[in-house]
């Protein structure tokens, strides 16, 4: 029998993943104007139909994947990956690239045109790094690769939104109970409507109920721009014009280490999937994330498209091949229509942020499951940068709202806070987590041989600042490339790799002597 291509779990899956694409593209509407200076209606009907068709290929292709997978196996329960834009690459994207340029030239177009420059050479970088991407993911614990997945589910993906849940319980305490009642004990909602559709809809009744007796903190957002027909936009010239000027390439230092993170993301993602009984060609699955960012950056969009983090979610709600197509189709359909401006008119975002927290939640969960027991520590210790990547957003954020920035009163902490070891330690700090897992579950093992080689990389990163390595300026935080740009960081872990090639040796020669 050939696979099904949508099953009833797909409707389930299709909701969470389609709420997760439309939070991502809130926050472009949200913040690129405030902080990139783009009118609302250039996001609308330039920069969101070129992440639609990013969002569209991707998707379809992955579905495809899945269902080739499926009728190979014969497994019928493959799930297709989930895909979308990557939540770390949007924030670095317009705080780090976009955001500075409009800051020191007031020139949103030319803010923007860096934009998609970077978008294209990340996704170059991506299809330059697919041929090794199968080697690295077998010489990688798993340890190493599933616990940064965790450290980002459970900060970026869950806990900034658990606080904008809790900021207005009556709203959306409810509808998340219901998503995790539904997701947690799997029960049969009547007329069989899946739990997210019954959630959202729950929070739009109490958001317009609650506002109506002036018991919510729910406001519809004003928009300028109308429904209409908004195709993407073929804009080479505006992509590759900034090809011969030294502003397109300013920003490597960010791009670069982005790209870096998408594969490593990509390939912690591929080995959840994995764990959760699907396995993917490691290769093809690099070189689809690859292109289609060159798509979205050729038709205006900034912000690189890749694998999303969620699949053990996704197919546990009983997700497989259709949910994904039908995301990419339902969404391309919106954003070309207009829609988004009327999405966020009518529907509070609190209502759809328990699916976050479900996702955030089982991908914790399978970090520390699907590992042998004895390398949870290592999972444990995987954690720590991106606890230290989320602390500095929220250090990041506090600062500026308060009127200032973390370049003028970093030097007021002293040693109440130890702000620069946060900095140093939350950049590159998915590569750090996975670096740190790996050498804690090799370690674990005895296996010091192995796990200096880990130090020797950690050293190596550490001196071309793709870890560790930064810039405090008026601006923000920018990535600090270059050689030799984080040398106590190379020291500390050349030492550490020699202590572990000398335990590597002591242990053989005594394993000599008792033979």
């Amino acid at each position: 029998m050939k696979p099904k291509l949508f099953v009833r779990g797909d409707l389930d899956g299709f909701f969470g993943l389609f709420i997760d694409n439309l939070l991502q593209l809130m926050l472009i509407m949200t913040l690129t104007p405030l902080v990139c200076g783009f009118p609302e209606k250039f996001v609308v009907e330039t920069i969101l139909p070129g992440a639609a068709l990013s969002i569209l290929c991707g998707n379809l292709f992955y579905s495809w994947q899945a269902w080739s997978l499926a009728k190979k196996t014969g497994n019928h329960e493959i799930t297709a990956i989930p895909y979308g834009i990557n939540t770390v690459s949007l924030f670095a994207y317009i705080f780090l690239i976009m955001g500075p340029i409009h800051q020191q030239t007031g020139n949103a177009d030319l803010a923007w045109k860096a934009g998609i420059f970077a978008c294209f050479l990340g996704g170059v970088f991506e299809l330059l790094g697919a041929p090794v991407g199968d080697w690295l993911r077998k010489v990688t614990p798993r340890a190493g690769l599933l616990s940064a997945l965790a450290g980002v589910a459970i900060t970026f993906i869950s806990m900034g939104f658990v606080f904008q849940l809790f900021a207005s319980p009556a709203m959306a305490i409810i509808p998340m109970m219901i998503i995790l009642i539904s997701y947690a004990s799997r029960v049969k909602f009547p007329g069989g409507l899946p739990g997210g559709f019954i959630a959202v809809a729950v929070g739009i009744a109490l958001g317009w109920g609650l506002r109506g007796i002036g018991w919510s903190a729910f406001t519809p957002h004003a928009s300028a721009v109308d429904l209409g027909f908004h195709p993407p936009q073929f804009v080479p010239g505006d992509l590759f014009s900034l090809l011969s000027d030294p502003l397109g390439w300013q920003y490597l230092a960010v791009i670069f280490p982005m790209a870096l993170v998408n594969i490593v993301g990509s390939l912690q993602n591929l080995e959840s999937a994995e764990a959760a009984g699907d396995r993917f060609p490691t290769r093809s699955s690099l070189l689809a994330n690859g292109g289609a960012s060159i798509v979205a950056s050729l038709f205006g969009s900034a912000f690189p498209t890749t694998i999303y983090i969620g699949h053990p979610g996704w197919k546990a709600m009983g997700a497989r091949i259709g949910y994904s197509a039908l995301n990419g189709i339902v969404i391309s359909l919106l954003i070309v229509c207009g829609g988004m401006t009327l999405i966020l008119k009518f529907v509070p975002i609190e209502a759809t942020l328990g699916i976050l927290l479900w996702i955030g939640l089982t991908i914790m969960a399978q970090a520390f499951q699907a590992c042998p027991p004895r390398h949870a520590l290592a999972v444990a210790f995987g954690l720590i940068p991106c606890l230290a990547s989320w602390a500095q957003l929220i250090v990041e954020t506090t600062v500026a709202k308060s009127g200032t920035t973390l370049f003028a009163v970093a030097p007021k902490f002293g040693g109440d806070f130890y702000i620069y070891g946060l900095l140093a330690l939350s950049q590159g700090f998915l590569i750090v987590a996975m670096i740190f897992g790996a050498i804690m579950a090799l370690l674990i093992d005895r296996e010091f041989w192995k796990a200096s080689l880990w130090a020797f990389v950690a050293a190596f990163c550490s001196a071309v600042g793709v870890i560790h390595s930064y810039d405090l300026t008026p601006f923000g935080i920018a990535p600090k490339f270059g050689w030799m740009v984080a040398p106590q960081f190379v020291f500390a872990y050349a030492v550490t790799g020699l202590i572990l090639l000398v335990l590597h040796f002591a242990a053989r020669g005594r394993t000599g002597a008792e033979g």
